[in-house]
């Protein structure tokens, strides 16, 4: 398992074998339909839903506005109510930190809340490097350790897998990572509840550290927030002697009020529940009550980069609520897998090639991973214009130009293999600025019509494959609204 999914090949070939899977395909199409439909009707109860969109949206514009003075204020209130706060540049520096911690405790493995942000920055492969065995305990997410797989949804990691699986999986794997599955398990879903249960209780209770990430984090008193649905991230947060938290600096808010705000949006958008069953918040430390010592990593990995850039940094908005990611057609066929990062789905393919870069293959392929459809931006709970970045990105693919990355603006040169579509695009640019031109190119296509191809000849031809050529009408509209006084006298 690797956090950023290093070797996986271009979107495209990835998809391409994922599509092959009637399983996976069998799996996403049953669960992704579900959630959505579920949603939707959890949306429609709240009456000022449009209202609560466009606040999440300009309380995350203003936050990113002024994320050094939010960032600085929470420091100071996480450090004041007895926690410290470490800052992490990047992964390595974020992974140094959390095992030196860890060491610190004299213990040898952690219990972990589900988090993106340490799955981003491979957090379980760092630590089994320096002999530390993190255990996840999120029912999906330890679904994908222990069968030794990579997430593929952001709300539901194991999304790809059915029931049957699940059972060969905690069959055969769980008897070397605790305690074994239960003797004649079956795949009916309180069976298979009941023996993660079993599993798990025993290293609830006997681990001395916890790992988590958080949903939000409040300025103005320092205060961390999870929600969860199953009660194991209430278990990690209370139990362990020491509690690490990894963070994205992004997840700020400014005060309590704001945090309301999402508290309404963020779990009818994801588990399409009025709110969350588990939300745990916790300020510091406080003595005889939880863990002893809690530590704050601080995660910018890309982050104020991707704030650079005007276009881009609506990226940041994103509170994790999956919602793109099942009303997308592209992403039901494909499977999170094929996005080559924890982060799939729309919002991958628009966070990640920021985060990252697109200077891999696969990271350059990202912002073509979708239909421009619009449909990711219409759920988005904070209104993230997805297409509108994804238009961007790929501009950037095929232009290169100005970016920052690591604080300085640096050059892009354009990616390898978009040579013909920067040709087309310049070609396209000098017809729409010369109107004679492009109007006798629109009249010798009509009169040539019935010569034209159904399908284009060389790197074309990967497009038309799977789609119609648009007919050329018999007139270009210019000449049949000049003939036809712009359709005042009803000729056809």
């Amino acid at each position: 398992m690797s956090g950023t999914f290093v070797g996986m090949p271009a979107f495209p070939e990835a998809a391409r074998e994922a599509v092959r899977d009637a399983t996976l395909r069998g799996n996403l199409r049953h669960a992704t339909h579900t959630i959505r439909a579920k949603r939707a009707k959890a949306v429609a109860e709240v009456p000022d839903w449009d209202r609560l969109r466009e606040a999440g949206k300009r309380i995350k514009d203003h936050t990113l506005l002024h994320l050094d003075r939010y960032l600085e204020q929470l420091e100071a209130s996480v450090t004041a109510a007895g926690g410290t706060v470490h800052w992490a540049a990047d992964a390595e520096e974020a992974n140094r930190i959390v095992a030196g911690l860890v060491k610190a405790t004299g213990e040898s493995e952690v219990v972990k809340v589900k988090s993106m942000a340490t799955q981003e920055i491979g957090l379980n492969e760092a630590l089994e490097e320096e002999g530390i065995r993190a255990y996840e305990t999120d029912l999906a997410e330890l679904i994908v350790q222990l069968g030794k797989d990579r997430p593929s949804h952001i709300l539901v990691p194991a999304i790809h897998r059915n029931r049957g699986e699940i059972r060969d999986i905690f069959r055969r794997e769980m008897g070397a990572w605790g305690r074994p599955a239960p003797d004649g398990l079956t795949d009916t879903p309180a069976e298979l509840a009941e023996a993660a249960r079993l599993h798990l209780r025993e290293k609830f209770l006997r681990a001395k550290v916890g790992i988590s990430g958080a949903n939000f984090m409040v300025a103005e008193t320092g205060t961390l927030v999870v929600v969860e649905s199953e009660g194991n991230g209430r278990m990690c947060l209370t139990l362990p002697e020491t509690l690490i938290s990894v963070v994205g600096i992004e997840k700020i808010v400014p005060t309590w009020r704001d945090l309301e705000v999402f508290l309404q949006t963020l779990p009818r958008s994801s588990t399409a529940e009025r709110m969350n069953p588990y939300t745990s918040m916790w300020t510091g430390t406080t003595d005889g009550d939880g863990p002893r010592a809690f530590h704050l990593v601080l995660l910018d990995n890309g982050r104020t980069d991707t704030l650079a850039d005007e276009v881009g940094r609506q990226a940041l908005r994103c509170i994790r609520c999956s919602a793109c990611l099942n009303v997308c057609p592209v992403y039901e066929r494909a499977g999170g897998h094929a996005y080559g990062s924890v982060y799939p789905g729309p919002i991958g393919a628009i966070l990640s090639p920021q985060l990252r870069g697109t200077g891999s293959e696969i990271d350059a392929s990202l912002p073509y991973a979708s239909s421009l459809c619009g449909a990711c931006y219409e759920v988005c709970p904070v209104a993230i214009d997805i297409p509108e970045v994804l238009v961007h990105l790929r501009e950037r693919v095929v232009e290169g130009g100005q970016v920052t990355s690591r604080g300085d603006k640096v050059v892009l040169k354009p990616a390898k293999g978009h040579a013909a579509e920067r040709a087309a695009m310049r070609a396209a640019r000098w017809a729409f600025s010369h109107p004679g031109a492009l109007r006798t190119g629109q009249r010798i296509a009509s009169r040539t019509r019935r010569l034209h191809p159904r399908t284009l000849p060389g790197p074309g031809r990967a497009w038309s494959g799977t789609r119609d050529l648009p007919e050329v009408p018999a007139e270009p509209f210019r000449d049949w609204w000049r003939r036809t006084d712009g359709g005042k006298d009803g000729v056809k």
